[in-house]
């Protein structure tokens, strides 16, 4: 694969990662990802993210630099949006073969880089309103604290209008001949709108409020193209991701979408009977429902239903005296990543003692869910019970569909 130019003089080299391994040791990736790394060339050469040498993405990286006649020691300015080991994990390494290589970070990375690599010479911290003067080209940078880490900043270049986000406006999926948004088919950008959902949701969700106060730090730059560090590269509309993570940023606290997560787990099955009560009061109101039974599907797609709906329906028996531990994690995730303010309910069986309802009262005040109340039973349901379970869910798809 050869380097991309994506503006004049400015570059695009990638490696794609497949789907055998974990995002952040976490989150599944069955379509893989992309590492993005760019290069801006004037009199001397910039590198914008590095990444780590995962599926020998560094040897990628080196084979797309060659053909542009470069190589990793002739690079002499290396800037670290972030320092998440996805985009420095090779850094000791770089260090070592390019010992004259000038690295450009945030005030906050430079211990960081102390830290993780064991490197402090030819360390330089920049801010807002600094800037870099290559020769010909100039790179501004701003601060973008808690996108995701407390020291990200983005990267821009004032002649050609490209911003080099990082994980910002990032997607999961590996990339392809199409680098560009307005090289996808219908099909394509689909994928990638969707997988920029999951993304957000498992990466990003925590930070929105941050993402909404730097969207706005961003306002003073003239963005005609944005490189994220995973993904495509949006440059027909880039005002389309950033309205996209607006949007994705409100829903912190609500209203989300007009739609129902239902999350439900069952150990012999009394708890599963009552779903289909549960989703027929749905379907009375119109209201689409994202159904995912855990632990058969992971987390990272449960959250990204979650993220997007207004209304999330929690169906879990007792374990023990506790809540089923699959489910329980569930909810962990969605109090960390700062599910907010949904509209809900639980359902769910027991045998000879009751206790999912205790923790799931924790979660929901923790995360100022409006609940409707429980539907909670011994053994198998009644038909009292799931013509309540009906009920319920009838009256959180009114809550959902009301809430402006």
């Amino acid at each position: 694969m050869k380097a991309i130019e994506i503006a004049p003089d400015i570059f695009s080299v990638m490696a794609n990662i497949s789907n055998q391994d974990l995002f952040e040791g976490i989150w599944p990736i069955p379509q893989g990802v992309s590492l993005n790394s760019y290069v801006v060339r004037g009199e001397k050469v910039a590198l914008i993210d590095l990444v780590k040498d995962w599926e020998h993405a560094i040897e990628e990286i080196s084979e797309q630099l060659g053909t542009l006649g470069l190589t990793l020691e002739s690079i002499d300015y290396l800037i670290i949006n972030h320092m998440e080991p996805d985009h420095t994990g090779w850094l000791k390494e770089m260090k070592e073969k390019n010992p004259g290589l000038q690295i450009l970070c945030s005030k906050k990375a430079v211990p960081l880089i102390s830290a993780f690599y064991g490197i402090e010479d030819g360390v330089t911290a920049v801010g807002s309103g600094d800037e870099l003067d290559l020769g010909g080209k100039k790179l501004l940078f701003e601060d973008t604290p808690n996108i995701h880490w407390p020291e990200t900043m983005m990267t821009y270049e004032p002649e050609s209008g490209v911003l080099f986000s990082c994980d910002a406006f990032g997607s999961f999926g590996q990339v392809g001949e199409h680098v560009f948004d307005d090289q996808l088919t219908e099909e394509e950008m689909s994928f990638y709108e969707s997988e920029t959902e999951r993304y957000y949701a498992n990466i990003v969700s925590t930070f929105s409020a941050f993402v909404e106060r730097g969207i706005k730090k961003l306002a003073h730059f003239d963005i005609k193209l944005i490189a994220p560090s995973h993904g495509i590269l949006w440059r027909e509309n880039p005002k389309k991701i950033i309205d996209h993570y607006l949007k994705l940023a409100s829903y912190k606290s609500g209203p989300a979408e007009k739609e129902v997560t239902v999350v439900w787990s069952s150990m012999y099955g009394n708890t599963q009977q009552l779903l289909d009560s549960i989703l027929s009061g749905l379907e009375s109101e119109g209201v689409k429902a994202h159904v995912h039974r855990v632990p058969q599907e992971h987390v990272s797609f449960v959250l990204a239903s979650a993220w997007r709906s207004s209304g999330i329906i929690i169906g879990t028996p007792t374990y023990e005296y506790k809540m089923f531990p699959p489910m329980y994690a569930v909810l962990d995730v969605m109090e960390r990543s700062h599910v907010l303010n949904r509209k809900a309910f639980r359902f769910g069986s027991f045998g000879w003692s009751g206790g999912a309802q205790k923790q799931y009262e924790e979660f929901i005040k923790a995360m100022k869910w409006d609940c409707s109340g429980s539907v909670e039973y011994q053994g198998a349901p009644t038909e009292e019970d799931k013509r309540r379970g009906y009920d319920m869910a009838v009256e959180v798809a009114k809550k959902v569909k009301a809430w402006v």
